[in-house]
């Protein structure tokens, strides 16, 4: 009878306890010969399910910044400050870089590198999508002065170098947009603002040493080579474009040596069926005077 009685004990399911998991399973053994749970097992359980639950509500540690040198905006231990000019450069020109918000906490952007190399107050970076009189009367005002140029290829867009030669007043300043050509295109066309200065474009023949990121063709340059192509023209000083590319020049190379990877044109990849998207329908999408791509 103590025997009988107490494998009716056994074979009783035990009581859950409470805040234990409906999800507890038998093991495998058990699975496949339908027996009951042990009660130790249970229990055994039950404990895991409990810890396991309590990682939940363990607060949750902010990932850590890596120090950032002040002056290049790269993290201290790849500082491409050697690479910088020791002081700013003499320029005339005031520059006024129209940044996507997309673009300001990209990794290897080029805009702090330009920043760096030029006065602070030649050189703004104003970050938005829409811009307004009333958001931004400063901007307005430079928009609505006849020395100000907006460096964006549309059909109305002169060529730069044969532009100041004809002008009647000698650029003061020059908008660049900082953005990719969909986003740039964006910016230019929903701000009534930047229809009021001249449009002009880079009649370049060189192609961008930003080769570590895609560009729609090899001739169009990232923000960086379009300030020093534009400045140097505006200053006549050719010193000026060599000074901006040699951080450019620095990063690129940097990158390749610790794993990065040549990024040919989307144009190139096209015309050598390596592109692995089909063709866009509307090839306009592939401009090549001085699109600002980065």
């Amino acid at each position: 009878m103590e025997s009988q009685k107490e494998a009716r004990i056994l074979q009783e399911p035990v009581a859950r306890p409470p805040g234990a998991s409906r999800s507890q399973t038998p093991n495998a053994k058990e699975r496949q010969e339908g027996g009951p749970v042990p009660a130790a097992a249970a229990l055994g359980a039950e404990a895991d399910d409990d810890s396991a639950d309590g990682l939940w509500e363990l607060p949750v540690e902010p990932a850590k910044r890596r120090p950032e040198c002040s002056r290049c905006s790269r993290p201290q231990k790849v500082c491409l400050c050697p690479f910088l000019p020791a002081h700013p450069l003499h320029i005339s020109t005031h520059l006024y870089i129209i940044q996507h918000p997309a673009e300001e906490n990209k990794v290897l952007r080029t805009v702090p590198l330009l920043a760096a190399c030029l006065p602070q107050d030649k050189c703004k970076v104003k970050i938005g999508r829409r811009f307004s009189e009333e958001r931004d009367p400063e901007l307005s005002t430079v928009c609505r002065k006849s020395g100000t140029l907006i460096l964006y290829p549309g059909a109305e867009a002169a060529n730069l170098e044969e532009f100041i030669l004809d002008s009647p007043v000698y650029p003061s300043t020059i908008i660049i947009i900082d953005g990719t050509w969909s986003q740039a295109k964006d910016i230019f066309y929903k701000n009534s603002l930047f229809r009021h200065p001249k449009q002009v474009q880079l009649k370049t023949s060189i192609s961008s040493q930003y080769v570590i990121r895609m560009q729609p063709t090899n001739r169009c340059l990232s923000t960086l080579e379009c300030a020093a192509v534009a400045l140097s023209i505006l200053e006549k000083n050719n010193y000026i474009q060599e000074t901006l590319l040699r951080p450019l020049q620095a990063l690129c190379s940097f990158q390749l040596q610790h794993g990065a990877q040549i990024r040919l044109s989307k144009e190139h990849l096209l015309k050598n069926g390596l592109y692995p998207k089909p063709m866009p329908k509307n090839k306009r999408k592939l401009r090549t005077n001085g699109i600002v791509n980065e």
